[in-house]
């Protein structure tokens, strides 16, 4: 089995995205992750759209750490994102509010 890279992930991220669920959201997203092809990721959440990019922002509205396997677990369903918050594997700061509807702007992986 070919593992998935961060940057197809990423992709498959925003193809999966449902705009009509991020009405009235206007967010940066910061990834930080660590491990294999660890590094910095924005998601941009405004205008009922999408964007996803290597690097970082300052003060965003919402930041992720966590080791790659985890997010890329986590994005596939492998791993259940309130599961990973709650035993470490993933520390969030910023609007916890807007991490609670993350989840659901997103298509289930198929």
């Amino acid at each position: 089995m070919t593992e998935i890279s961060i940057q197809s992930l990423m992709e498959k991220v925003v193809r999966a995205f449902q705009p009509e669920k991020a009405a009235g959201v206007d967010a940066r997203v910061q990834f930080h992750l660590t491990g294999a092809q660890g590094g910095d990721w924005v998601a941009v959440i405004r205008d009922q759209k999408l964007s996803v990019e290597p690097g970082t922002v300052p003060n965003p509205t919402l930041s992720f750490s966590a080791d790659t396997a985890d997010i890329m677990n986590m994005f596939t369903g492998k791993l259940n994102p309130v599961q990973a918050y709650m035993t470490g594997k993933v520390q969030m700061q910023g609007d916890m509010g807007l991490a609670m509807r993350l989840a659901n702007m997103f298509k289930r992986p198929e």
